[in-house]
């Protein structure tokens, strides 16, 4: 019967995202009962049919832009599908915007390893809503260099509610913040922002000009960058003012861009808007980059969890899928390809969560602190950018069935090169290591004397090929994603090993700190045990 069917794998839910990890088991194992328990129900979450719909429903019903009522008004509000507000919901209730600004968290010590726990198992559902989770986040680092506007803010933003409503924030039981950086001149020389701010007395602001790319245009407030009589400053800019009425916002359009569909990104007027300076006047780089730091991490949490996702996708379709006799997993290429591929994951995921470990004890320890300064471009970089070709690697396992859009596969793929390009895209990152590197080289000592000791004996010559790099990258600026690479391959062997990744660590350390050229997956050979590495990192379910 033409009906019938067969040979098509069982859709990939009704398991635990957070048990059938054991990579992020053993990231997690030193965390509080409590906070594995959250892990726990978080990991069934993701993967009930339930949470994969309201992923699917939130890509498919794009927000949608109101510029006027139907009587003319201006109302520049931007509608979502309940869907997005769901997730956005849970996002919020499990702190994933505010948990490290919380007192009393039972995590003291491991709060950013422990959110990007929870980061990474909801990014594995569903990425764009994140994005205004990410901001709210990182926008209370830089709102501490105003330690009033924090006192203001920062209560109503770690509430762990998720207010949808327009209303002005005094009236709101939970806040959001983005951020306004691009203009249509410039998106990395931001110091060629033309939009302007005038003093309008009482310590405020009024804002003209224009911003290309704003992102979660609903969030209740926006740090943005314009041009004061100082210099380039940074400005908190509520969306809706005290009476209710609007701040000056006037919204062109949403971008049509080719994934992250959930999230809206817009251009935006701005029009005598008004605003409270936020850190020293002229210091806008400097105070927005304490936010741009923290987003910079989740970007490569994000990358790592995406590529996850698409990983068991393939591997499952692998496991149940008969081709020539025998299913897929049990061709010897295949196996190949799936375990070159899981040694990426499982290396961008240590590497990321080896970040994290380092914006936890940066204040207590020297080395972490230069981990955390001259590694965050490096591993933003590296994890980043292997995500699309890897999910599409992933798609081609499942072939034609990869490419449909009823797939995840085809939103992963659609969403992977999104982190590569936001918050400094590779050219950036790798020039953001030379600045490092020029000014504190003091700081990459600290980092490869690190590396050095956890990859131990098995990563001999590797620091020393490292130095060269960096003495090279020192005198020509075009080598400069030649050493970020190097670096980030080498952190990411060091930090397997130090995890006791046996022979995991092993196949990564002599495949890419030893291996040839390769731009392709499937390259390990024989002396990897290839059905060992994929049963290992993605446990089959019984």
């Amino acid at each position: 019967m033409t009906d019938d069917v067969t040979n098509q794998p069982p859709p990939l839910t009704g398991g635990n995202a957070w048990r059938g990890d054991p990579l992020l088991i053993q990231l997690a194992e030193r965390f509080s009962d409590p906070v594995r328990r959250e892990l726990d129900g978080l990991g069934r979450f993701v993967l009930t049919q339930e949470a994969q719909e309201l992923a699917r429903l939130a890509n498919v019903e794009t927000p949608k832009l109101r510029t006027h009522d139907r009587q003319g008004r201006r109302i520049d509000v931007v509608e979502f599908h309940p869907a997005y507000h769901a997730l956005m919901r849970r996002s919020v209730a499990n702190g994933l915007h505010s948990s490290v600004w919380e007192n009393g968290d039972a995590e003291i010590g491991r709060r950013h390893q422990a959110r990007a726990a929870r980061f990474y198992l909801t990014a594995e559902l569903e990425t764009g809503h994140l994005c205004p989770i990410t901001m709210t986040n990182a926008s209370l680092a830089a709102l501490m260099a105003s330690p009033k506007l924090f006192r203001e803010w920062a209560p109503r933003v770690t509430t762990r509610k998720y207010d949808q409503s327009q209303k002005p924030p005094v009236e709101k039981t939970g806040l959001t913040l983005g951020m306004g950086m691009t203009e249509k001149q410039g998106g990395t020389d931001v110091r060629a922002n033309v939009t302007r701010a005038e003093r309008a007395g009482s310590g405020f602001y009024r804002l003209t000009g224009h911003k290309w790319f704003m992102s979660a245009p609903m969030s209740d407030a926006f740090l943005v960058l314009a041009q004061a009589p100082e210099g380039l400053s940074c400005f908190l800019v509520p969306r809706v003012l005290g009476d209710g009425s609007g701040n000056g916002f006037r919204f062109q359009r949403l971008k049509d861009k080719l994934g992250n569909r959930s999230n809206a990104s817009s251009e935006v007027e701005f029009v005598n808007a008004i605003g409270e300076m936020v850190g020293e006047p002229g210091a806008g780089v400097k105070t927005i980059m304490d936010m741009v730091t923290l987003t910079r991490l989740d970007c490569a949490i994000a990358s790592s969890a995406i590529m996850r996702a698409g990983l068991a996708e393939a591997v499952h379709h692998a496991r149940h899928r008969q081709v020539f006799g025998s299913t897929l997993i049990e061709q010897p290429l295949m196996q190949r390809v799936l375990a070159d591929m899981a040694l990426d994951v499982a290396a961008a995921t240590a590497l990321s969560f080896r970040l994290a470990r380092s914006f936890d004890e940066a204040a207590s320890d020297r080395g972490e602190a230069a981990f955390a300064r001259a590694m965050t471009p490096v591993v933003k970089y590296w994890v980043c950018k292997i995500a699309p070709p890897l999910l599409y690697e992933a798609m081609e396992c499942l072939g034609g069935n990869g490419y449909v859009e009823e797939a995840p596969l085809a939103r992963y793929y659609r969403e992977a090169p999104v982190n590569a390009i936001w918050e400094g895209s590779g050219n950036v990152m790798a020039l953001d290591v030379l600045r490092v590197l020029g000014r504190a080289p003091g700081l990459f000592e600290d980092v490869l004397a690190g590396i050095d000791r956890d990859l131990g004996a098995g990563g001999r010559g590797t620091i020393g090929v490292l130095k060269a790099a960096m003495q090279v990258a020192s005198t020509d600026e075009g080598s400069a994603r030649l050493l970020t690479e190097q670096l980030a391959l080498s952190a990411a062997a060091a930090e397997l090993r130090r995890l006791g990744a046996g022979r995991i660590a092993d196949a990564f350390v002599e495949t890419r700190l030893a291996g040839q050229w390769r731009n392709t997956y499937g390259m390990i050979d024989s002396r990897h045990d290839a059905r060992m590495i994929i049963d290992t990192l993605y446990p089959p379910v019984n």
